[in-house]
């Protein structure tokens, strides 16, 4: 090991980081149902064993550039939730986002002081207890601007937080997961499952309707010879009686007499002409085209006409605020369907009475030529692409690094946003400009996985390689009671956003419980939520606070820390 360690990873220390990296999202990988370490934790495992082994220091400026780069990706994919939590309809979700937040910081503020730990273990207590890895970047970086503090006291600080951090996260995690999914619903008398089918009823989102569960349309093309009942109407009048009947079923092709002709809703089904039916498979079952029609035929050509899956950036003032079902019966949306809705760069749960918000990116699909001039009506169609705009980007960075550097003095303790923190509100503010005017800045998903989960993996990768070294020494600092109070106060803040949500708010509790595991950012937990209501309906109270929580986590990391300091 020691000759590795000398003629490889000392020389060559980016290969120690890809190193432990691949091990990390290796061991994150390991689950139980729903819950699991997670690469993030994973890689800050890897990391600490791997320096503790090597005794490898790697530069600060290269943890800084994937911290940094996280950062702005993580504002800028919650930048237009985040801004629209503000708004009225939002406010009682970021209420209760605030009420687990600040209860969050107050006991592990309270805890730190009581025990005696300093800055590094309280933000490390912070950061695991509450589940938000962002801690560990702004701590570290709010101990080094710390005065009265040695180059190697800041150093000792700054190691103890990945510390705390490991120590406290898992537990953090299983508990909220376990405290969301199973006992809290116990404790307000509810059934997840059964709750979650009676809201999205009430919601015209009925169990078996596929708007329900995965947000997406089945669509079916099939081809049947005409010989009931279509014959002598027109293609408008037939799709208009499906319509009346509550069904979605379109004749978009007709072969007469060996012949394709033109499209053309005006034109008359004659007895023997083959008709190309597109329909939800739902609509067509209930239709029985066999007896209402008549025989289905094989017709590859009237089949195959080419059809497109086009990204559409809602931004059309005339469709803005419409629910899905209304924009369906609009007359540019005949043959076209929605298949996915995509809010904030995540697909979002949707359901008929969704309503449509600018910046929100629906799938539509269905013929070339319906397709495109539904996407002018709705927005901004966006093609598919792959190519980021790094001009965006790196302005971005740059502006929010520039913010984020003047420092307030808070009692003789300089008080700033640090590089770090101005990447995350330009980040935001980005973001929010690309969700309402998205014909620039793009950075598609991969980018931004790259740069979010990446970045962030290998900046804790990083700081587990230089924390290793003092890992024994720092954990027997800490204690094993750091594992007992980081689970209390892990639990206290829940139990604080259950409370405010259900007492003051009156949230039912699908929604509750994705509002309380968005808030405290634990991604395991409302995968546990909804595999416990059998349902994607929580997810719909998840995104506001997650974005919120993300926000207000990240900042505590500096704000304990002058609170410690």
């Amino acid at each position: 090991m020691d000759w590795i360690t000398d003629h490889v990873f000392k020389p060559y220390p980016e290969l120690l980081i890809f190193l432990t990296v691949a091990i990390g999202f290796l061991v994150g990988r390991l689950h139980w149902k729903a819950i699991g370490l997670g690469a993030v934790t994973g890689c800050l495992v890897a990391g600490l064993f791997t320096g503790w082994l090597t005794d490898v220091e790697v530069n600060g400026t290269v943890k800084s550039v994937f911290f940094i780069m996280f950062l702005f990706a993580l504002g800028y994919k919650v930048g237009p939730q985040f801004f629209r939590g503000l708004r009225k309809d939002g406010l009682p979700q970021v209420a209760v986002t605030l009420a687990v937040c600040l209860s969050g910081l107050a006991i592990c503020w309270g805890f730190a002081e009581m025990l005696g730990y300093g800055p590094g273990l309280g933000a490390g207590l912070l950061g695991g207890a509450l589940t938000q890895s962002a801690v560990i970047g702004v701590a570290q970086d709010a101990i080094g601007g710390l005065p009265g503090l040695s180059a190697d006291q800041i150093t000792a600080q700054q190691n103890l937080v990945p510390i705390g951090y490991a120590v406290t996260y898992p537990l953090g995690t299983v508990l909220c997961a376990i405290l969301l999914a199973n006992i809290a619903p116990r404790f307000l008398h509810s059934d997840l499952a059964a709750d979650s089918r009676e809201l999205a009823a009430e919601l015209d989102a009925p169990a078996d309707d596929p708007d329900l569960s995965e947000g997406y349309y089945e669509v079916v093309l099939r081809a049947y010879t005409a010989v009931n009942g279509p014959i002598g109407s027109t293609v408008e009048q037939f799709e208009q009686r499906q319509q009346a009947a509550g069904r979605r079923v379109y004749l978009t092709r007709i072969r007469r007499d060996g012949r394709i002709l033109d499209h053309d809703q005006q034109t008359v089904v004659e007895r023997g002409d083959v008709l190309a039916v597109s329909a939800l498979r739902h609509d067509l079952v209930e239709l029985d085209p066999a007896t209402a029609i008549g025989p289905e035929t094989d017709d590859v050509e009237l089949l195959g006409y080419r059809t497109e899956h086009l990204h559409v950036v809602a931004a059309e003032k005339a469709q803005l605020g419409k629910t899905i079902a209304q924009l369906r019966r609009e007359p540019f949306m005949v043959g076209v369907f929605v298949d996915k809705v995509y809010r904030s760069g995540a697909e979002f749960p949707y359901l008929l009475t969704t309503q449509v918000e600018r910046g929100d990116t629906l799938l539509l699909s269905g013929p070339e030529r319906l397709v495109g001039p539904a996407g002018k009506a709705i927005g901004k169609p966006v093609p598919t692409s792959f190519a980021t705009d790094m001009t965006w980007v790196g302005l971005g960075i740059f502006l929010g690094g520039c913010i984020g550097i003047p420092a307030l003095t808070l009692g003789g303790v300089p008080i700033s946003l640090s590089t770090s923190g101005g990447a995350l509100i330009m980040g935001l503010v980005f973001g929010w400009i690309r969700g309402k005017y998205p014909t620039f800045g793009n950075v598609p998903p991969g980018a931004q996985w790259f740069m979010d989960t990446f970045g962030l993996c290998a900046f804790v990768a990083i700081v587990g390689i230089n924390a290793g070294p003092s890992f024994t020494s720092g954990l027997s600092q800490a204690g094993w009671g750091l594992l007992l109070w980081g689970a209390v106060a892990t639990v206290v803040p829940l139990v604080v956003g259950l409370l405010v949500g259900h007492f003051v708010f009156r949230m039912r509790p699908p929604i509750l419980m994705g509002v309380v595991a968005g808030a405290q950012t634990t991604t395991a937990a409302i995968g546990a939520v909804n595999e416990a209501s059998r349902s994607q309906i929580p997810t719909l109270g998840y995104t506001i606070p997650y974005a919120a929580g993300n926000v207000l986590l990240t900042i505590w990391g500096a704000v304990i820390v002058a609170l410690l300091g």
